[in-house]
């Protein structure tokens, strides 16, 4: 992805949060100068990977293979091990209509998936076999605490108001409905590690190899390392 391309998705992004009217943390507008005078204080920011997310999953087509996230909190695999540590995270994303998410699913994270409001957001369900396969028996879900049962391959679709809990190991790919525009999708779930908790079926690339064709406008997760000292 070019950086021009990450700039504007950021600042629609922006736009259409304000429409929804969900407000950001105040990290979320820190210029890449004022990363840079960071000190210590922000280390849990950079540590639990806060902040902006934009993928393309690597194949060139954010319109049509593309996922906006702002992780708001979370948290440390180290956390996870300790008797009152902190073992939670939550994300606010953006779907566009038809924009799909690849087929995958999380080794230790158990998620919630939400939508806040727009359009009807689709999801598509198997278990997986103990190879990674996707397996051809039926699928059991709760949504909002309905025992939900579907075929393998077949979809779910949340109307806004509506969740979804996806437990480990279960795949899934998700887009919006044709037609009714963004979705404001909440993801409320254990500590996630995107950096190696994700297992994509098909070919994907988490994070994206980034042209730098202008300066960052605010900064991606992944670019902290490039800016804050103590990274």
């Amino acid at each position: 992805m070019k950086r021009s391309e990450i700039n504007n998705i950021m600042k629609e992004s922006l736009a259409f949060l304000q429409e929804m009217n969900f407000l950001l943390p105040p990290f979320a507008t820190w210029t890449p100068e004022e990363w840079k005078r960071k000190g210590l204080e922000c280390g849990e920011i950079v540590e639990s990977q806060l902040g902006w997310d934009i993928t393309d999953f690597g194949r060139g087509d954010y319109t049509k293979y593309g996922l906006f996230m702002f992780t708001i909190r979370n948290s440390t695999i180290e956390e996870l091990k300790k008797e009152n540590g902190k073992i939670y995270a939550e994300k606010i994303l953006i779907v566009d209509e038809e924009q799909i998410t690849l087929t995958h699913f999380h080794y230790q994270k158990m998620e919630d998936i939400i939508n806040r409001g727009g359009s009807d957001l689709i999801i598509q369900l198997w278990n997986s076999t103990p190879d990674e396969k996707l397996a051809t028996t039926d699928v059991t879900v709760s949504v909002d605490g309905v025992r939900t049962t579907v075929k393998a391959a077949d979809t779910i679709t949340l109307t806004p108001g509506e969740s979804v809990n996806l437990p480990q190991r279960l795949y899934h790919k998700f887009w919006g409905k044709r037609g009714k525009g963004k979705i404001l999708v909440g993801e409320v779930s254990g500590v996630n590690d995107d950096y190696v908790d994700n297992h994509f079926y098909d070919e994907a690339g988490r994070f994206p190899k980034i042209e730098e064709d202008e300066p960052p406008f605010y900064l991606l997760y992944d670019d902290y390392k490039d800016y804050y000292k103590h990274a």
